[in-house]
C-alpha cells in the first residue's frame, strides 16, 4: 500500500507500513525462543532435559522453562532478544487499540488493558525464572495464561471484516487452548504419577503454545497494513522549512481514523456494555444463590436423623421444593408473577440462616428459603415463556449458577461458602454472599414486566411428560454435577491410582458441563434426538458399571448430556402449567432424593431392604424420567424449528454475555485448581525416631453437635496430635442429603497427606477413609459380609514407611443389632489380616467388649494381631490392633463437640535392623505390654503435653487422664 505522506520536503522524516510492527514482533519473539533452544541443546543438552525425577534418555527434549531460565549463555541470548521484542509488543497493543476503538464502547479498552497486562506478566515470567523464584514464576505464568483468554477472545470479537485474518485467529486460538488439555494431562503424569518420558511430551506441547501464541499476534499484520506510521518534524527545523500542505489536525484525524469504521465483526457489532454485563453477572449469581440454598437444605436435614439414629420427622422438609404447586391457584399465580422481585428477595432469607444458632430453627429458615426460591424461579420461567430471549437468559442463569456452585465447592474443598453450616470460623463467606445477593436479586428482576393474563400456555405436548423430565433432570444435575468430585468417587478404586483424582482432574467435569451447556444452546435439534438420549443412557450405564477412567468417561458423557438437555427441557416445561411441570417435577425429584438415601440407609427406614444397594435402579429411573421428558420434547421442537431460526438474532446478543460468563467461570476454576495442585512431598512428624503415629476416629459425617461443618476442627486435632496415619469412619458424604461433600480432600491437602477415599458412594456404605503421611503403594477396598444389616467397608493398604512395607487396615463393623453380620465380618477381616506377612495396624470400629466374643477372633492366631492395650476394659467401638511393630504409646482423646466418638491414637516404632524385626515378632506378651512412665521413653516418642489436664478446646486425655507408654529396653 503506497504512502500518501512521504514527501520529505513536507516535514516527514520517516514512514513505514504498520504491518512491519507485527513482523518485527514475530521475528524477534520466535528468534528469542529458538536461539535459546539451539544454544541450550548445543551446550547443555543433558542438563536441560533433566528434571526432578528423570534424565536422559528417559527425557530427551527440554521444556521452555529449562531452556530459557537455567543456563548461560542461552538465558542471556533469550533475555536480550525478548527485551528487543518489548518495543514492537507495546506498539502492537497500541495499534490494535487504535484500530478497534470506538466511542462509547468498553470492549476495545478492556482488550487493550488485557494486552498491556499480558505483556507485563510475560516480562515477569521470562525474567523471573522458576530457578530464581518458583512461586513468583508460576503466579506470573498463570496470570499470563489467564489474560490470554480475554486478549484472544477480544481480538477475535473486534476483528475487522477480514475473512482471512479472522480464520487464522480462530484456528490459532483453538490450537492454543486445545493444547492446554494435553499439556495439563502430561504435566500431571510427570508431577503426580512420575511417568518416565511424560515431561518430554509435556515439553512439546509447551513449545507448541509458544508457536501458537506468537503466531496469533502475527495475524495483526493482515490488519495493520492499512496503517502508516510517520515520524514528522512539526516545526520543519530538520529540513529548514515548515511547509506542510496538509494541516496537522487533518493529518492526525486521517491517520487515526483510517479503517476504523469497520473494525468490529458483524456478530459483535453492538459491542459489549457494562450494563448488560452487570445484568448477566447478577443473573448468574442469583442462580448460584438458589443452587446454594437447595444443595444446603439436605445437609441441615441430615443433621437430625444423624443424631436421632433414625427417622426424626424433620425429613419432611425435603418437600420444601414442591412449592410451585401453589401456582395452580390462579390468583396466587398472578400475584407471584406480578411481584417477582418481592418473591425473589424473600427467598434470600436462607442466606441469613448462619445467624440462627438453634439447629431446628436454622432448618426452618433454610426450608422456607428453598420453598420460596423454587416458587419464584418457576414463576419467572413461566412469566418469560412467551419471550424466547428472556427465557433463554433465565435458563442460562440457572444453569450457570449450578456451574458456579460447583466451582465454589471445589474452591472450598466441597463446602459451599454460603451454606447454613458455614460461618467465619470454619471458612464461610456468608456475609459477603449475602451482600452480593441483594443487589443481584434486584437486577435479576429488572425485566419482569409481563402480566400473568398475557401468558399463553402452550397446548402442544404433555405437561405430565414435562414434569417427569424435570424431576429426573433436577435429580441428575443435583446428585452428579453439584460437586466436581462426585463422579470421581464413583470411579475411585484405590492405589495405584488408575483414574481421576479430585484435586487434579476436576476441571474435566466443569469442561464437560460447559460443553454440554453450549451444545444445548446452539444444537437443540441434536440434543432432543433419541440418538443423543441413547448416548446419555450409555454414559450413565458406563458410570454405574465401571470404575477408573472408563467409568469417569461415562460420567463425563452423561454430564454433557444432562447440561445440554436442560436448555430445551426447562424451556419446554416453562411454557406449560408451572404447578404441574415444576410442582410435580420437584415432587418426583424429592422421591428420588429419598430413594438416593434409602439404598444405603435401608437398615433405619421403613421398606429400606426393598431398595438395598440398588444405585443402579436409581440411575435407571433417572434416565427413564428424562426419556419421558424427551418424548414430550421431540414433536414440539420439530413443529417450531422454523420459528426458532427467526428468533436467533434476538438471542445472539444475550448469548455472548453468558458465554463470556462461562469462560470467566472456567478461568476461575483453573486458578483454584492451580492453588490446589498437590505437592506429594509429605513428611512424617518424627522421621528421626522412625515413629509412626496412628489414629482412628469416627467423624460423624463432618457435622458437629451444633450443625456446623467440622473439617477445620478435625484438622486442628489431627495436626496437634502429630498423627501420621489415620482412619476416618462415617466419611462418605457424596449424597444429596449430605451435601455431596468430601472431608478427606481438605484434610489431605491441608495436612499434607496421601488419601484413599475408600469404597465410593455407589458401594452403599457410610464410608471408611485412610490418610497417610507415608506413600500408599497399594490399596484394595472390601465390602464385608452383611446379609441383614448395613454394609461394612474396609480398606487394606500397603504403605512405604521409612523404606519398610507396612499394612494398614481401616474397618467399620456392622451394627450391634446384627450379631450374625458381625460374626461373619469378624471371620473375614481376621483372615484378611492373617494373610499379610508384613507389619500391620488395624484402625477399626468393632462393636465388641474387650476380651469377649468377637474380640477373641480379631486378637488371635488367625489374625496374628495384638491389642494396643489389653488392659483398657472401657471400650466398645474403636480399637487399634497391630503386629510386627514396636508399640510405644497409646492415648484416648476426648471429642469435644466435634462428633459423638473419641479419637484413639497409638505410637509405633518401625524396626530397621533385621535382628530388631525378628525380636519384635517374637516378643512374649509380658515383655511387649510392659508399661513405663513418660520419663522412661525418648522425647520423640511422647504425646503432646497440650492435652493434659483440661486440655484445649474441649480436647483432653481422658479415661486414663494421660497417655500410656510402653518400653522393654
Amino acid at each position: 500500500m503506497g504512502s500518501t505522506y512521504k514527501d520529505k520536503d513536507m516535514g516527514v522524516l520517516f514512514a513505514f507500513n504498520g504491518k512491519w510492527v507485527s513482523w518485527v514482533h514475530t521475528t524477534l519473539g520466535y528468534a528469542a525462543f529458538i536461539s535459546a533452544l539451539v544454544v541450550g541443546c548445543a551446550l547443555h543438552y543433558r542438563k536441560i532435559v533433566e528434571n526432578q525425577w528423570y534424565g536422559y534418555p528417559d527425557e530427551w527434549f527440554p521444556s521452555v522453562s529449562a531452556t530459557i531460565g537455567d543456563r548461560y549463555p542461552e538465558r542471556s541470548a533469550f533475555m536480550i532478544l525478548i527485551a528487543l521484542t518489548s518495543g514492537p509488543r507495546f506498539a502492537l497493543v497500541g495499534l490494535w487499540y487504535l484500530l478497534t476503538a470506538r466511542r462509547g464502547h468498553v470492549l476495545p479498552k478492556a482488550v487493550a488493558t488485557a494486552g498491556l497486562l499480558r505483556t507485563l506478566t510475560c516480562a515477569g515470567w521470562t525474567y523471573i525464572t522458576s530457578t530464581d523464584d518458583h512461586d513468583s514464576h508460576d503466579v506470573l505464568m498463570i496470570s499470563y495464561l489467564v489474560l490470554t483468554l480475554p486478549w484472544t477472545a477480544g481480538c477475535i470479537a473486534l476483528s475487522p471484516p477480514n475473512a482471512k485474518a479472522i480464520q487464522y485467529r480462530r484456528y490459532l486460538a483453538g490450537a492454543f487452548f486445545g493444547t492446554l488439555l494435553p499439556l495439563i494431562y502430561f504435566f500431571i503424569q510427570h508431577k503426580v504419577h512420575r511417568v518416565a518420558g511424560a515431561y518430554t511430551i509435556y515439553a512439546f506441547f509447551e513449545w507448541a503454545l509458544i508457536l501458537f501464541d506468537v503466531g496469533f499476534d502475527a495475524v495483526t499484520a493482515l490488519d495493520f497494513d492499512r496503517f502508516e506510521l510517520v515520524v514528522r518534524d512539526v516545526n520543519g527545523e530538520s529540513k529548514g522549512v515548515n511547509t506542510l500542505s496538509v494541516p496537522n489536525a487533518v493529518l492526525e484525524k486521517e491517520l487515526l481514523a483510517y479503517g476504523r469504521e469497520t473494525t468490529t465483526a458483524a456478530a459483535f457489532a453492538s459491542g459489549i456494555g457494562l450494563g448488560p454485563a452487570a445484568d448477566i453477572a447478577a443473573d448468574v449469581y442469583h442462580g448460584f444463590v438458589l443452587w446454594s440454598t437447595l444443595t444446603g437444605l439436605g445437609v441441615v436435614i441430615w443433621y437430625f436423623p444423624l443424631w436421632h439414629m433414625g427417622i426424626s420427622g424433620y425429613e419432611a422438609f425435603v418437600m420444601s421444593t414442591i412449592s410451585p404447586v401453589l401456582l395452580a391457584i390462579k390468583p396466587f399465580r398472578t400475584l407471584v408473577v406480578n411481584h417477582q422481585r418481592i418473591a425473589h428477595l424473600i427467598s434470600l432469607v436462607g442466606l441469613f440462616a448462619y445467624l440462627v444458632e438453634d439447629p431446628a430453627y436454622r432448618l426452618f429458615t433454610v426450608g422456607f428459603s428453598v420453598s420460596i426460591g423454587c416458587l419464584s424461579w418457576a414463576a419467572t420461567f413461566y412469566a418469560d415463556s412467551d419471550h424466547s430471549s428472556k427465557l433463554e437468559s433465565r435458563i442460562l442463569a440457572f444453569m450457570l449458577g449450578l456451574i458456579m456452585s460447583s466451582i465454589a465447592k471445589f474452591t472450598w474443598y466441597t463446602n459451599n461458602p454460603i451454606w447454613p453450616i458455614m460461618h467465619a470460623k470454619n471458612g464461610g463467606w456468608n456475609q459477603i454472599g449475602l451482600i452480593l445477593a441483594i443487589p443481584a436479586a434486584f437486577r435479576f428482576t429488572r425485566r419482569t414486566v409481563v402480566q400473568s393474563a398475557s401468558i399463553r400456555e402452550r397446548r402442544g405436548g404433555s405437561a405430565m411428560l414435562s414434569a417427569l423430565g424435570i424431576g429426573g433432570l433436577m435429580f441428575g444435575l443435583h446428585s452428579l454435577l453439584s460437586d466436581t468430585s462426585t463422579m470421581m468417587m464413583w470411579a475411585w478404586d484405590g492405589y495405584p491410582i488408575r483414574g481421576p483424582t479430585s484435586n487434579v482432574d476436576a476441571w474435566h467435569t466443569i469442561a464437560a458441563m460447559s460443553v454440554g451447556l453450549m451444545i444445548g444452546l446452539t444444537k437443540s435439534g441434536i440434543v432432543t434426538s433419541w440418538t443423543a438420549y441413547s448416548t446419555g443412557c450409555a454414559g450413565a450405564a458406563v458410570l454405574t458399571l465401571y470404575q477408573q477412567w472408563r467409568g469417569y468417561y461415562g460420567g463425563l458423557t452423561l454430564a454433557v448430556y444432562l447440561m445440554a438437555i436442560s436448555v430445551p427441557m426447562i424451556g419446554n416445561a416453562s411454557k406449560k402449567n408451572p404447578a404441574l411441570t415444576f410442582g410435580l417435577g420437584f415432587f418426583i425429584y424429592n422421591l428420588l432424593v429419598l430413594f438416593h438415601v434409602w439404598v444405603v440407609a435401608y437398615a433405619f427406614v421403613p421398606g429400606g431392604p426393598l431398595v438395598r444397594e440398588h444405585t443402579d435402579w436409581i440411575m435407571f429411573t433417572t434416565m427413564l424420567l428424562i426419556g419421558a421428558g424427551v418424548l414430550g420434547l421431540v414433536p414440539e421442537n420439530t413443529a417450531i424449528r422454523t420459528k426458532s431460526i427467526r428468533r436467533r438474532s434476538a438471542t445472539a446478543g444475550n448469548r455472548k454475555y453468558h458465554l463470556g460468563a462461562l469462560g470467566i467461570l472456567n478461568l476461575l476454576f483453573l486458578l483454584a485448581s492451580f492453588a490446589r495442585f498437590p505437592s506429594n512431598d509429605y513428611q512424617p512428624y518424627h522421621a528421626d525416631d522412625r515413629l509412626l503415629t496412628a489414629g482412628i476416629w469416627t467423624i460423624h459425617f463432618s457435622l458437629d453437635n451444633d450443625m456446623w461443618s467440622s473439617e477445620r476442627r478435625v484438622r486442628d486435632l489431627i495436626k496437634e496430635l502429630e498423627i501420621d496415619v489415620i482412619g476416618l469412619l462415617e466419611s462418605d458424604l457424596q449424597r444429596i442429603i449430605m451435601g455431596n461433600r468430601d472431608t478427606t480432600q481438605f484434610l489431605a491437602e491441608d495436612l499434607g497427606m496421601y488419601v484413599d477415599y475408600g469404597p465410593g458412594p455407589n458401594k452403599h456404605t457410610w464410608g471408611a477413609a485412610l490418610l497417610s503421611k507415608f506413600p500408599i503403594l497399594n490399596s484394595t477396598h472390601h465390602l464385608l459380609p452383611s446379609p441383614v444389616g448395613e454394609l461394612a467397608p474396609a480398606i487394606h493398604a500397603t504403605l512405604d514407611v521409612y523404606g519398610e512395607l507396612v499394612d494398614v487396615f481401616v474397618f467399620h463393623s456392622g451394627q450391634e443389632e446384627d450379631p450374625e453380620d458381625r460374626r461373619l465380618q469378624t471371620e473375614y477381616l481376621s483372615k484378611l489380616m492373617g494373610s499379610s506377612p508384613r507389619p500391620s495396624i488395624l484402625l477399626s470400629y468393632l462393636v465388641t467388649r474387650p476380651l469377649q466374643g468377637n474380640y477373641n477372633t480379631y486378637v488371635s492366631d488367625v489374625s496374628g494381631m495384638h491389642d494396643v492395650d489389653p488392659s483398657d476394659w472401657d471400650r466398645w467401638c474403636e480399637y487399634i490392633l497391630y503386629k510386627g511393630l514396636r508399640r510405644t504409646g497409646y492415648a484416648r482423646v476426648s471429642r469435644s463437640t466435634i462428633t459423638d466418638t473419641e479419637l484413639q491414637v497409638a505410637k509405633f516404632v518401625v524396626p530397621k535392623a533385621r535382628e530388631e524385626r525378628e525380636r519384635v515378632w517374637g516378643l512374649e506378651r509380658e515383655v511387649r505390654d510392659r508399661r513405663v512412665n513418660e520419663d522412661e521413653v525418648p522425647a520423640g516418642w511422647k504425646f503432646p503435653a497440650l492435652f493434659r489436664g483440661q486440655g484445649v478446646r474441649g480436647h483432653r486425655y481422658h479415661v486414663f487422664d494421660e497417655p500410656r507408654y510402653y518400653n522393654y529396653d
